[in-house]
């Protein structure tokens, strides 16, 4: 997601490869970017996890479906724990802005505000009838139609 973004290569990206490593992807350079310790040189950052990805077949040209797989793969890995929802969704809100508000994302731009608003009041504007008692089955619930729509 951030390579589609042109976004800086960062410790993510070292997390990522040691993750692809423990789950049995192997390539030289997927080595080389898991041993990368900071700090780092984007130019040289940037050719390698280039490499990696031709490594891997990994297409990231078509933006969209790009951020479509990448906010998939957030909301499925974190649906099922209500304590990660508002890093999950202040990810999605950042791509939405960055996709300039795309509509695909704005129930996640709503439900970011209304989950931190409702962190420091009891009252929020953003989703009609959100409450401290009902906005983690309302994420749940969202997250949950995302999903679906996806597999459709």
């Amino acid at each position: 997601m951030k390579k589609a973004s042109n976004k800086d290569i960062d410790e993510a990206w070292i997390d990522w490869a040691l993750e692809m490593i423990h789950a049995g992807y192997e390539s030289d350079n997927l080595y080389i970017l898991a041993g990368i310790s900071g700090p780092y040189n984007q130019f040289e950052l940037q050719k390698l996890t280039d490499k990696v990805l031709v490594d891997f077949d990994l297409c990231y040209e078509d933006k969209l479906q790009v951020m479509r797989n990448y906010i998939y793969y957030l909301i499925s890995s974190t649906k099922s724990e209500p304590s990660k929802y508002l890093s999950t969704l202040k990810e999605i809100k950042d791509i939405c802005i960055d996709l300039d508000m795309e509509k695909e994302y704005m129930d996640f731009y709503l439900l970011y505000y209304a989950k931190d608003e409702l962190n420091e009041s009891e009252v929020q504007w953003y989703w009609d009838g959100a409450d401290r008692t009902n906005i983690d089955i309302i994420i749940r619930n969202a997250f949950q139609d995302y999903l679906d729509k996806m597999v459709r």
